[in-house]
C-alpha cells in the first residue's frame, strides 16, 4: 500500500468508527474528575474497562494512598496500555491526563452530561483532555487496524495529576521505571503543535497578626491589612514582568496570579491570619531558583514594613519550563505534515505560556510535543471554566492527524 493509500484508509476507518469514538468520549465525561477533592481512581477503573472492549488491556498503576492523601489528593490509579508491533523501531507515549478542575459556576448544560449541541460536545474535560483519551486510543485502534506496523510500539499513558503538577501522574510511572519512550505526545489542540511552554511556581502565604475585638482594632493586628500590603506588593511586580518578553513564539511574558485568599473568623474581629496562594508563570529563559528567591524577598520586605506582623512561605508547586529537545524534529514535521492535508492549513510550531506534565518526560531527555483534539486558543475551549466544550470535527480531525503520523514515524 502506498503511503497515501494508507493515510486515506486510516481517515475511512476513523470516519466509519467515529460515532464509537464520540460515544467513548461521553461515557468518559460522565466520570466526575474533579480534582481537588481528587478521587480519580474510579475513572482509571472506567476507563480500563471500556478498553477491554477494544481488545486493550491497561496495566493498573495505583498510586500508594498515603503519598497521595498527603500529596493533597484522594486516589490516583495511572494507566499503561502498551502496544508492540515488533523487533527495532521507537517507543512512542500517547499521554493524556483524566483530572480536571471542578466544574464551578455558571453552566448552562450539564457539567457531566457530555451533551452535544450544534456538532459541539459539552462538559468538563471534554477539551482538556479527556478528548485526548479519544483521540488517542482511536488512532492507535486506526493504525492497527490498517497500517498494521511491524516495528516499534506505542503506548497510552492515561495519568491522573496534572492539576496538581505531575509528579503522581507521569512523573511517578517514569520515576518507577515503568516505562521509557523514545518519543511522546502529550495532549493538545489541534492547530498548532506546542514545542516548548512555560513554568510555573506556587506557593501558599500564611500572614499572622493577633486577634482582636472590632470594637479595639489597636489591641489587634490586622492580618488583612498586612496581606493586603503583601499583595499590593506582588501585584505591582506584574508591571516589571512585562518588560520581561520571551524569544518562544506564543509566550509572551512572567506573570503573577493569586488564584485562593481565605482568613478571618468572623466580621466582629480583626483576622489574626489570613492565607493566600499565588501561581507565578516563568517564561523558558528564566531561572526558577531566582524567581522564587525575588518573590520571597518582596514577600519578607512588605511583612517587614508592617509592625507585628510576621510570615510563613511555603512553595506548593515548582515546575520547570519545558523547552525543545533536539530530537523532536521527527514529531513536529509529521504532525505538520499531516495537520495541513487533514486540516487544509499550516499548523505552526509554537510556544504556550500553560504548563503541562510534558516537561516530566523532557526533563528525562525523552522529546516530546504537544498535539491533540481541540479548538485555536484556550479560551475558544472554555476550559477550567463554564460550559466547557469540544467541536467534534476537531476531534475527528486531530485522530486522523495523530493515526496518520503514528503510521510515518512506526515506518
Amino acid at each position: 500500500m502506498t503511503p497515501q493509500a494508507s493515510y486515506d484508509a486510516l481517515d475511512a476507518w476513523i470516519d466509519q468508527h467515529f460515532d464509537e469514538e464520540v460515544r467513548f468520549l461521553q461515557a468518559l465525561v460522565r466520570v466526575p474528575t474533579d480534582t481537588p477533592p481528587g478521587n480519580n481512581a474510579p475513572h482509571a477503573e472506567r476507563t480500563a474497562e471500556l478498553l477491554k472492549d477494544f481488545g486493550f488491556d491497561a496495566e493498573k498503576h495505583a498510586v500508594p494512598a498515603a503519598d497521595v492523601q498527603a500529596y493533597g489528593m484522594e486516589s490516583i490509579t495511572n494507566l499503561i496500555v502498551r502496544r508492540p508491533y515488533g523487533t527495532g523501531g521507537k517507543t512512542i507515549a500517547l499521554n493524556a491526563h483524566g483530572d480536571v478542575v471542578p466544574p464551578g459556576e455558571g453552566w448552562t448544560h450539564d457539567p457531566y452530561g457530555a451533551e452535544i449541541v450544534n456538532g459541539a460536545m459539552y462538559g468538563r474535560a471534554t477539551a482538556v483532555s479527556k478528548s485526548d483519551f479519544a483521540s488517542f486510543t482511536f488512532a492507535v485502534r486506526a493504525l492497527e487496524a490498517v497500517a498494521r506496523p511491524a516495528q516499534g510500539a506505542v503506548e497510552l499513558h492515561f495519568t491522573y495529576d496534572e492539576e496538581f503538577g505531575g509528579e503522581l501522574g507521569p512523573g511517578w510511572l517514569l520515576k518507577k521505571g515503568l516505562t521509557q519512550p523514545d518519543l511522546m505526545i502529550a495532549a493538545g489542540f489541534s492547530y498548532e503543535v506546542v514545542t516548548a511552554h512555560n513554568g510555573c511556581l506556587q506557593m501558599e502565604v500564611t500572614v499572622h497578626g493577633k486577634m482582636a475585638h472590632a470594637a479595639v482594632p489597636h489591641t489587634g493586628v490586622d492580618a488583612l491589612q498586612g496581606a493586603v500590603h503583601i499583595l499590593n506588593a506582588l501585584y505591582a511586580q506584574n508591571d516589571e514582568y512585562k518588560k520581561i518578553t520571551s524569544n518562544v513564539a506564543g509566550i509572551k511574558h512572567p506573570y503573577l496570579n493569586v488564584g485562593r485568599i481565605e482568613g478571618g473568623t468572623n466580621t466582629n474581629v480583626v483576622p489574626g491570619k489570613v492565607s493566600f496562594k499565588l501561581d507565578r508563570r516563568m517564561i523558558p529563559e528564566e531561572n526558577p531558583v531566582e524567581v522564587e528567591a525575588a518573590i520571597r524577598h518582596t514577600i519578607t520586605q512588605a511583612t517587614a514594613e508592617r509592625a507585628g506582623l510576621s510570615v510563613e512561605i511555603k512553595r506548593l508547586l515548582l515546575a520547570h519550563a519545558m523547552t525543545p529537545l533536539a530530537g523532536n524534529q521527527p514529531l513536529v514535521d509529521a504532525i505538520q505534515k499531516h495537520a495541513q492535508a487533514v486540516i487544509g492549513e499550516p499548523v505552526p510550531a509554537v510556544g504556550t505560556p500553560l504548563y503541562t506534565d510534558v516537561r516530566l518526560y523532557v526533563e528525562r531527555g525523552i522529546p516530546g510535543v504537544i498535539y491533540g483534539a481541540g479548538p485555536r486558543t484556550v479560551l475558544e475551549s472554555h476550559a477550567k471554566r463554564a460550559d466547557e466544550r469540544l467541536q467534534l470535527e476537531d476531534l475527528r480531525r486531530a485522530t486522523k492527524v495523530i493515526a496518520r503520523a503514528l503510521r510515518d514515524l512506526l515506518v
